[in-house]
């Protein structure tokens, strides 16, 4: 990496300064005032049935809460209404892929001044919840992180939060973007745990998206302090962003990103642009940092702009590094890194590509 390339580095983890994982809570515990009965999902709102994927992350979750004993009383739930869906960034959350948060899931809790963001801590590689294809034990993996989150790390937390800014920087020093590349931030993150025992730790380690949820977070809470564009987001229907101070959400088709997949997946179907981490890329990370990550801008060079510097200095903003309103309709338009989901929620997830919003 050049001299000029890790000044950029230090400017970009710099803006995170102050920006600290703080807690981990339930979410009937961090937002009280939602029912038990409504579910959030990610992008902005549904506005007929629900994709695949999420309904059927929908009806684990119902049977998370033991709303319903069996996946069909929790579909009926969810057909009738009685459970609702809603947007998770309009309560102050942010959920990825096809994920549902619901009362009883754990949450990664994200500050600056006064200032909180929350989102829920993930299981490990698919299947899992996120992906929209669960498998049998999901649940109760996600039982037995809540207990990890709520009797290991949120002791440590409360004797020291852990900074959001240092992770950031080691992930761009060492070739990764900070969204579809996370293991570099994800050991950062678990050095600054140290006095957790070694098995603690390697819960952490085991799984290298496990830091992914505390970028979205702290993208979110910059979003909400500094930026006009206050969500952001694909429901794998429609990807859409709302302004600050704004109720309705600008809505545009949610497309499948363009990419890598994986073998056997080339002619699935694939469900559209899905997931809230696209508060990352608006950050300045992810696709719009794909400047530093030389070996995936490799890899999707076929769907990526020639040059990666001159797209990133015209999508963003120069003051703050996130994506500049201005900006988000004309010839250049900022990119979202995703995962690829199948549309049927057969497979779960079948690759990793970008989405590009259209201007």
């Amino acid at each position: 990496m050049s001299a000029s390339q890790e000044q950029d580095v230090a400017v970009i983890a710099g803006r995170f300064e102050g920006i600290a994982w703080t807690d981990v809570v339930l979410r009937h515990q961090a937002k009280p005032d939602l029912p038990d009965h409504v579910l959030l999902h990610a992008g902005p709102p549904l506005q007929d049935a629900p994709p695949l994927p999420i309904r059927q992350a929908a009806i684990e979750a119902i049977l998370f809460e033991r709303l319903a004993e069996n996946h069909a009383a929790a579909a009926g739930l969810l057909d009738a209404g009685e459970v609702r869906l809603l947007p998770a960034q309009d309560h102050g959350i942010v959920t990825p892929l096809a994920q549902v948060v619901s009362a009883s899931m754990p949450l990664f809790t994200v500050s600056r001044n006064g200032t909180h963001f929350h989102a829920p801590l993930v299981e490990s590689p698919a299947p899992a919840l996120r992906f929209g294809k669960p498998g049998p034990h999901c649940r109760a993996q996600l039982q037995l992180l809540s207990q990890f989150g709520l009797h290991v790390l949120k002791p440590a937390l409360a004797r020291q939060p852990v900074s959001i800014s240092g992770p950031i920087r080691d992930a761009l020093m060492h070739g990764e973007e900070c969204h579809a590349l996370t293991a570099q931030a994800n050991l950062s993150l678990a050095r600054q745990l140290a006095t957790l025992p070694a098995r603690d730790r390697e819960v952490i380690h085991a799984n290298p998206g496990f830091v992914l949820p505390l970028l979205m977070a702290a993208c979110a809470l910059r979003l909400r302090q500094e930026s006009q564009i206050a969500a952001v987001g694909g429901n794998g229907r429609h990807f859409g962003y709302r302004l600050r101070n704004a109720d309705r959400w600008h809505l545009m088709p949610a497309t499948p990103p363009q990419g890598t997949r994986f073998p056997g997946q080339e002619r699935t179907v694939a469900l559209g642009a899905i997931g809230d981490s696209a508060v990352i890329d608006f950050c300045g990370l992810g696709a719009q940092a794909l400047a530093f990550a030389p070996m995936l801008a490799r890899d999707w060079h076929a769907f990526l702009p020639a040059d990666l510097h001159a797209h990133r200095s015209e999508v963003l903003d120069d003051r703050s590094g996130m994506v500049d309103p201005q900006r988000l309709h004309g010839d250049q338009t900022p990119m979202v890194n995703l995962a690829i989901l199948d549309e049927a929620a057969e497979v779960g997830l079948i690759g990793r590509g970008v989405f590009r919003l259209v201007g």
